[in-house]
């Protein structure tokens, strides 16, 4: 019974300590979150871009140099 009263005043401190911390955050207003959500999806979008541009060199390539283009 100790245990269990023991795990349930530290799971309480936990708590109460990270919501103490949660306080102290400088959360990100409306704009500025949509603001980074457009620049993380653009950048992604470019860096799909990229990685597909260059993966279909190397295919044409090896197709090339495997007698298959």
């Amino acid at each position: 019974m100790d245990r269990i009263r023991g795990l349930i005043a530290r799971a309480r401190r936990f708590i109460d300590e990270a919501w103490s911390e949660l306080k102290k955050v400088s959360w990100p207003t409306i704009p500025q979150t949509r603001n980074l959500t457009v620049l993380v999806f653009t950048v992604s979008f470019v860096v799909m871009l990229f990685i597909a541009f260059w993966d279909t060199i190397f295919l044409k390539a090896v197709a090339v140099l495997s007698g298959n283009g």
